[in-house]
């Protein structure tokens, strides 16, 4: 076969070049149109170049707009443990069996041939499965293609996204769009791993593919609810997992279905989730000593909120968060306030990130509702750091909107390096300094 890889370049550069003129010239409609081409030209170029690596692994995709994240990194711990060479693309990171690297890209699905060249590595690296998390965003604008999904797991459709897809209604039909490709995979047998206590799963449950495997809060029994961890039954096997809240169960039973249809035995899922103690930026404990729980997570949406909340439910809460600027679903901040507001005992309104907006305006959207008067500190660090002196034995400072995201993002394409948990350990150590001073 001739060596594409010049040509894959000249493309590359032509491609991009473009893409910058038509962004400059055509009303954004009919650029957003045109990008869908653009990014499918991407998709089946990098797929020939790379001689189509989908073709050659178990391809599980995972979408929703929750718990994609956890559901990955719980399945790829599963795997894992049970010897099989997995890679997984996420949004917290890249991996390919234990060579693992951060995303940097603030986006799920990175385009400009970048999955494709991923799962490339992958199979030279000896995997044989591939976890990749996919989003409606990316179904829209044809980074899927070429994926060759064996399954999907669909885990929940929450409010978001409205500004940039129109409606709830296109949003659904969106994300479905990832539905539809797998039933047109090429793989045999394919199987859909959907949430059925979501009202928007029945038509992936109605998919034509070989396997339909619902999961739900039903199937688990015998559901303790702790501080920091759950246990449940299923299938008759005793689970134990270090992650708060139910929904840390819903993830692990699509992680659990998931895994069993891969041949993977149900006593094995329990024996590798109750050793993962860490999801990074999902209810993420970060301990330097304290006497009271400090937890970064990625909550950006009312309900994530409200459930990361409830799962702290019984301590004293010192709640740290802000809002996403640009536009972005601006419905929210008013409500995220006011969930925070009636939830925590201290709130902390912080800047989180702007982009092209005031922050301290998107501030104050999020202070209209509030049944409470919040702090309001700027400066994320400051904000940090004042919640964590204010902590006692026993409380929780919850830190959310932010999880792994490594970058705050500013004004005119403006970025800081950042990482909440990096800043709340600096700031725990210094305060253990001060203390001992």
């Amino acid at each position: 076969m001739p060596d594409l890889r010049p040509r894959f370049l000249l493309l590359q550069n032509s491609m991009h070049f473009l893409r910058l003129l038509i962004a400059s010239i055509l009303p954004a409609s009919t650029h957003k149109a045109l990008l869908r081409i653009y990014h499918a030209l991407w998709a089946g170029a990098s797929a020939l170049v790379c001689n189509f690596p989908a073709r050659r692994l178990t391809v599980i995709g995972i979408t929703g707009t929750k718990g994609k994240s956890s559901v990955s990194e719980m399945l790829f711990a599963i795997l894992r443990h049970a010897s099989y060479p997995t890679a997984m693309a996420g949004t917290i990171r890249f991996t390919i069996n234990e060579d693992s690297r951060p995303n940097l890209f603030k986006m799920t699905m990175p385009g400009r041939g970048f999955l494709q060249s991923f799962l490339k590595q992958a199979v030279q690296k000896g995997a044989r499965y591939a976890i990749v998390e996919v989003t409606s965003e990316g179904a829209v604008q044809n980074r899927h293609l070429f994926l060759d999904m064996d399954a999907l797991i669909f885990t929940n459709l929450q409010k978001e996204h409205i500004e940039s897809h129109g409606s709830m209604e296109e949003y659904a039909k969106a994300k479905f769009r990832l539905g539809q490709a797998l039933a047109s995979s090429p793989k045999r047998p394919r199987a859909i791993i959907a949430n059925s206590d979501s009202k928007y799963s029945k038509p992936y449950l109605t998919l034509p593919v070989e396997a339909k495997l619902p999961f739900g809060i039903g199937d688990a029994s015998s559901v303790e609810l702790k501080d920091g961890s759950v246990s449940f039954m299923y299938s008759g096997v005793s689970f134990s997992i270090p992650q708060p809240g139910e929904f840390s169960i819903m993830n692990a039973l699509a992680a659990i279905k998931t895994a069993a249809w891969l041949g993977i035995p149900v006593e094995k899922s329990s024996e590798a989730l109750s050793l993962l103690t860490r999801i990074p930026g999902r209810a993420e404990k970060v301990e330097a000593g304290q006497d009271f729980l400090a937890i970064v997570d990625y909550a950006h949406t009312p309900d994530s909120l409200q459930a990361l909340y409830g799962a702290y439910a019984k301590r004293r809460k010192i709640c740290v968060l802000g809002n996403t600027g640009g536009g972005r679903d601006t419905w929210k901040r008013p409500l995220m306030g006011r969930i925070a507001s009636e939830s925590c005992d201290e709130v902390i309104l912080t800047n989180e990130d702007p982009y092209d907006e005031n922050p301290e305006a998107i501030v104050r959207a999020m202070s209209a509702e509030m049944t409470r008067e919040p702090h309001i500190i700027m400066d994320r660090r400051e904000a940090i750091r004042t919640a964590l002196s204010m902590a006692g034995t026993g409380d929780a400072v919850l830190i959310t909107g932010k999880g792994t995201d490594p970058y705050i993002m500013e004004a005119n394409g403006a970025k800081t390096a950042w990482s909440d948990a990096q800043v709340v350990r600096e700031e725990l150590e210094r305060l253990a300094v001060s203390e001992v001073s």
